[in-house]
């Protein structure tokens, strides 16, 4: 007997053994023992989720006759009648599946088709399964539309895909849609325990998880690298072989290099890399590997009660890295990992993509110690050179000794209250030839000043003259550091207060239209042409002429018209304003059109009219008493331009 593979031998023959998807499990078993059953159902997915599969089990569970042969509709087949078991062996004859993929023309949706006019042949239910269903043609959709609306009693359909997208509305709300989820690398895990333990072989557990996060989702996948790592290590399942099966990255490789980055050690960096192009291990699979270990570092960042975690080997040593490596630069080297993956393939060498990628976190990465900001009083550095001091020194036997905080905003403000600086601020600037003092001296009051331990004097830095502010072009700027007078001796400081605003609007006039110059035929073409405009019968470039032109005079069947723009005069537009006159009653009106000046156009009346209402509409906004208040007592301003006819 020739082996079965896997993904055929443990494919589930019930809702039972159907693995992460009780969602869809769950609405299918309370719809067959409540018998409420829908005529047209539509499962999505990605591969190997078990679309086919639910398929199967839910043609079975509608034709299961029950050991005896007396069984229903049932959310439990038996799996030993006749049908059951033809189902399972493909060979059911009321159960059709048809491969999209391949037959996705009109003639292959008629022929099947045309078996449902014919009742079921074994079972109770004849059921149309049309796997890749949106690989169909349009033709092929529009030919099963009224059948899958509205099918005979006995017929079921039911749609697969994987792009769900591609298949058309008309038919999605014909149909009951579950989406079945791809599933989880847990939930794969023990999938493959229990297979595993059926066929009595042994693995490793994270030989298991390696091929658990491979199948990305997909069981069937999972199944068939199973059979390939079975084959693979001669009926074992070690983590070693298994990662040279897939071309993994080894962990510790991973876990080197984001150590190496935590501590900015180029070198290792380098050498890892050059260790995983030895091994030929992918630069791909590397970044892969890189952030999903950043993912989890993340997590348990945020999250510290996740490092503790000791049912997956993977978060070995995730701990430590997370606790040395800041957020920030996890969140960054995770966002480098994912961006890299597309570089690799627009770089010579892989290989050093995947170094540049890893190298671009160190150039980011801030030196040691500058998070320390130290302040400028306590920090050595930031004393002032001799140099420094000289400068000051000299800009301030040229200054007065304090300067107002507030500049008076007019001639006849009252006097500004005077206060010296509470700390220097020097910019490296040479200092000013002259500077105009912005007040008169005032000689502060007298302030004991601190000493030196040794009793020589005040600090350096406390040791300044008292200066008021200066800044020049060149960029200097020079305050006193003395301490501040008491308290009785400042000054109140006056408020002042703002003008009150104007209660009338100042809105911006809009540009005047052009003059218009009315004459007897301006007034009978304006009739005409509002008359045709209220009849819808001209548009665009006719109704532009229409607007545009001056009627000169009439002689008979004859009108003369005069149009600015050249663009104007064409052709096909005269004919189709000749047309529009002699559908409006006008007879056979032969138009002829000259190039000149214009002075009375519907155009222009139209536009002197939209004036007037304009002016009238800000009249009204100005004179509203609303809008008064609120400009009386909040200053508002209406937006330039917000005024709108309606």
């Amino acid at each position: 007997m020739s082996y079965l593979v896997l993904a055929r031998k443990y494919r589930p023959r019930n809702f039972t053994e159907m693995v992460g998807q009780e969602h869809v499990v769950q609405a299918l078993t309370n719809a067959l023992v409540q018998q409420r059953l829908h005529h047209a159902y539509l499962f999505t997915g990605t591969r190997g989720v078990g679309k086919t599969t639910v398929s199967r089990i839910l043609a079975k569970s509608l034709n299961c006759q029950g050991a005896d042969g007396q069984g229903g509709i049932t959310a439990e087949p038996c799996g030993v009648c006749q049908a059951c078991r033809d189902i399972d062996a493909g060979r059911f004859v009321d159960y059709t599946e048809l491969d999209a993929a391949s037959n996705r023309g009109v003639d292959e949706v008629q022929s099947l088709l045309e078996q449902a006019v014919y009742k079921p042949v074994q079972g109770r239910f004849k059921v149309f399964m049309i796997d890749e269903v949106h690989m169909l043609t349009n033709t092929a959709f529009n030919a099963m539309l009224k059948t899958l609306e509205e099918p005979p009693e006995y017929l079921k359909f039911v749609l697969a895909t994987t792009d769900p997208q591609k298949v058309p509305v008309t038919v999605l709300s014909r149909c009951l849609q579950f989406n079945l989820r791809p599933m989880a690398p847990e939930t794969v895990f023990e999938h493959l325990t229990q297979v595993l333990a059926a066929e009595q072989l042994s693995a490793e557990p994270l030989a298991l998880r390696l091929l658990a996060r491979a199948a990305r989702g997909s069981m069937r996948d999972a199944l068939s690298l199973t059979d390939q790592a079975i084959a693979f290590g001669n009926g074992q399942l070690q983590e070693a072989g298994v990662r040279q099966m897939l071309g993994s990255v080894d962990r510790s490789h991973v876990l080197q290099l984001i150590r190496a980055l935590a501590d900015g050690d180029g070198a290792t960096v380098v050498n890892q890399v050059n260790a995983l192009r030895l091994q030929g291990v992918s630069a791909a699979a590397t970044l892969e590997d890189m952030a999903m270990l950043l993912q989890r570092m993340a997590v348990m960042q945020m999250v510290p009660s996740m490092a503790h975690d000791g049912e997956d080997p993977d978060t070995q040593g995730l701990a430590e890295l997370a606790a040395a490596m800041p957020a920030e630069e996890t969140q960054l080297l995770y966002s480098l990992c994912l961006h890299g993956r597309t570089e690799l393939g627009l770089a010579p060498d892989e290989y050093a993509a995947l170094t540049m990628v890893l190298l671009r976190l160190l150039a980011f990465k801030p030196p040691v110690g500058t998070a320390e900001k130290k302040s400028p009083l306590t920090s050595p550095s930031a004393r002032p050179s001799a140099s420094d001091s000289s400068r000051i020194e000299a800009a301030a036997a040229r200054a007065p000794v304090s300067a107002p905080l507030i500049a008076p905003q007019t001639a006849s403000a009252p006097a500004p209250l005077t206060a010296p600086m509470a700390a220097p601020v020097v910019l490296d600037t040479p200092p000013p030839a002259a500077v105009a003092p912005k007040a008169e001296p005032v000689s502060p009051s007298p302030v004991a000043q601190p000493t030196t331990p040794d009793g020589d004097g005040p600090p350096p830095w406390e040791d300044w003259p008292d200066t008021t502010d200066y800044a020049d072009q060149d960029g200097l700027v020079s305050a006193p550091a003395v301490a501040a007078p008491p308290f009785a001796a400042l000054r109140a400081l006056p408020v002042r207060e703002a003008p009150e605003p104007s209660s009338r609007l100042d809105m911006p006039r809009a540009a005047a239209p052009a003059a218009v110059q009315a004459t007897p035929e301006g007034d009978v073409w304006m009739a005409v042409v509002q008359g045709l405009l209220d009849q819808e019968t001209i548009t665009a470039l006719v109704r532009e002429l229409a607007l545009q032109s001056q009627l000169l005079g009439r002689d008979g069947a004859q009108w003369q018209l005069r149009v600015e723009r050249e663009t104007l005069n064409h052709a096909a537009s005269r004919e189709r304003l000749q047309a529009a006159l002699l559908a409006a009653g006008h007879g056979d009106v032969k138009l002829h059109i000259e190039i000149g000046p214009v002075s009375d156009s519907p155009a222009r009346r139209l536009a002197v009219k939209a004036a007037e209402k304009m002016l009238a509409a800000q009249e009204l906004i100005q004179n509203d008493p609303l809008v008064q208040a609120m400009v009386r007592d909040f200053g508002a301003k209406i937006v330039p331009g917000s005024i709108q006819l309606i």
